[in-house]
This record gives structure tokens, C-alpha cells and sequence, in this order.
């Protein structure tokens, strides 16, 4: 029985440790692109995602704020 749960865990540990070795780091990249002082705002640097996120958020921010002060003549 216990044979079964020390393989189980030998096979966790080998696939954890083998795939973090597989990925190249990545963090210089990154903080390279976020500290350029280029005129964005840091939560725009990430590119076309970033602002496509940010656009959305901001939009259903927007909507969300208009239907509760719209809902409030109602309720009263």
C-alpha cells in the first residue's frame, strides 16, 4: 500500500522538477520592457492585450455604474 503512495510521490516530484527545468527565464525580459521609460503607464506596457484589458475593464466599469444609479429611482 504504501509502496503505491512512495511511487505516486517519486513521479509527482520527477515531472514538477523536470518541467521547471524546460522554461528559460523570462523575468529580465520583462522587467527590461517595464522599467523603459517610453511615456505608457505600467499597466499599458504589456502591449495590445494590455490595452485591450484595460479598454474592457474600463467599459464594464462604466456599464455597471450606469445601471446601478439608474436602477436607484426605481427601488425608491
Amino acid at each position: 500500500m504504501y509502496r503505491h503512495v512512495f511511487a505516486l510521490q517519486q513521479v509527482a516530484r520527477r515531472t514538477i522538477t523536470s518541467s521547471a527545468r524546460r522554461e528559460r527565464n523570462r523575468v529580465p525580459e520583462k522587467q527590461k520592457l517595464f522599467q523603459e521609460d517610453n511615456g505608457l503607464p505600467v499597466h499599458l506596457k504589456g502591449g495590445a492585450t494590455d490595452a485591450l484589458l484595460y479598454r474592457a475593464t474600463m467599459g464594464l466599469t462604466v456599464f455597471g455604474e450606469n445601471q446601478s444609479l439608474l436602477s436607484l429611482p426605481l427601488t425608491s
